[in-house]
């Protein structure tokens, strides 16, 4: 008589794999739910400043007027509502539909179209300050409209990093942070952190007017080595004093240690590859400080860190380094390699005289260990532009 195998359960890995599957919906489920609150408190707060525009101003900007109706707006809605409607918060919605009713998408998404009903009328004539490629991804899109169950699709932020951008005046500025934000995710902690580190003024100083105007329209567009170069770098995130005794080996296990935020605030499409990487070439040794891949460049890039002034030796032992990756490291199919000097202190005379007048590889930039004054910059792009 034949005996029946028996097949041996292990609770312990059933219930793991269980868990793995039930969490992943938990979350799912959780974040659909935060996106729809959010996109639901932002149609409210539209709506809501369209009509005070509309019905308490007439249409126009009549501050006097609006303020009186504003107060006994408010004292009504508080009594039925509760909190959240003080005569501020009906202040920054009244702004957020004046600013985003005007030539933006959200005016697009918002103006007619009820919750959870499709909004067709979301279609690339009504798009302005959007790259060419994601009006045609975005106009794809409307010919079915958005709905209700697809409301992690919608270009949105949430409404507290709304109000820090309203407080933008510089129309061209607000729109780069709200591209970069959408695109990169930011949190409403990294917003406010990129903004306080001027990232706009640093990146537009190193622009020409045409470039700037892309900055406003497209955000960061990454198509060549240039455009992945802020300077300064601002690590203030690194919390190191700016005292004299710090090392070089220090601000290297800094980073290391703040690895993300350096990335952050690198730029886009940064992958990291190794911290002091050996190369050999004869019978010595040497450390690149830290190794990068950028897979929107497709290359190698190699950054140097030095603490003290810029020296015509750095830029050529960082020389030495792209020719190592370039004729042994990198494939056929990528592009050249990058060299960055990071350096406290530099003169751009001599890395002028020292690279190529055809230099696209090997670059020099500054950081700073607190974050700039912004209204310098400003002042600065005035004069040149």
């Amino acid at each position: 008589m034949k005996q029946k195998l028996k097949t041996v359960i292990e609770p312990s890995r059933n219930i793991h794999q269980l868990y793995e599957e039930v969490a992943k919906l938990i979350e799912l489920g959780r974040n659909r739910i935060s996106t729809a609150i959010n996109v639901n408190q932002l149609y409210t707060y539209f709506q809501i400043g369209k009509i005070i525009v509309r019905v308490e101003q007439d249409g126009e900007e009549r501050a006097a007027y609006g303020k009186k109706v504003l107060i006994g707006l408010s004292e009504k809605l508080t009594n039925s509502f509760g909190k959240g409607f003080r005569v501020r918060n009906l202040e920054l919605m009244r702004k957020f539909y004046m600013i985003y009713s005007k030539s933006h998408t959200l005016s697009a998404i918002f103006e007619n179209a009820p919750i959870g009903i499709s909004t067709a009328k979301y279609t690339k004539s009504n798009e302005v300050n959007v790259p060419a490629e994601k009006s045609q991804t975005m106009s794809a899109k409307s010919k079915t409209g958005y709905s209700g169950q697809n409301y992690e699709r919608l270009p949105l932020l949430s409404w507290s990093q709304y109000v820090f951008l309203m407080q933008i005046g510089n129309i061209a500025e607000r729109s780069f942070y709200e591209i970069e934000s959408l695109e990169q995710r930011w949190s409403y902690r990294e917003l406010k952190r990129q903004f306080n580190s001027a990232l706009y003024e640093r990146l537009a100083a190193s622009r020409n007017k045409e470039k700037v105007r892309q900055l406003s329209s497209q955000g960061l567009v990454v198509e060549k080595a240039q455009d992945i170069l802020k300077d300064p770098l601002v690590l203030e995130f690194l919390q190191i004093r700016e005292l004299p005794e710090y090392t070089e080996t220090e601000l290297e296990k800094a980073i290391i240690d703040k690895l993300q935020e350096f990335m952050m605030e690198l730029g886009k499409g940064f992958l990291f590859e190794a911290r002091q990487k050996r190369i050999s070439i004869d019978d010595k040794h040497h450390h690149i400080d830290l190794t990068f891949y950028n897979r929107l460049l497709k290359c190698f890039v190699l950054i140097d860190l030095k603490i003290g002034e810029l020296t015509h030796q750095d830029l050529g032992q960082m020389q030495m380094y792209v020719n190592y990756y370039d004729r042994f490291i990198k494939n056929k199919e990528e592009e050249p390699t990058i060299g960055i000097v990071l350096c406290k202190k530099k003169h751009d005379a001599l890395v002028e005289i020292t690279l190529p007048l055809d230099n696209k590889q090997i670059f020099a930039a500054k950081y700073q260990l607190y974050l700039p004054d912004k209204d310098q910059l400003r002042g600065i792009l005035e004069q040149d532009y």
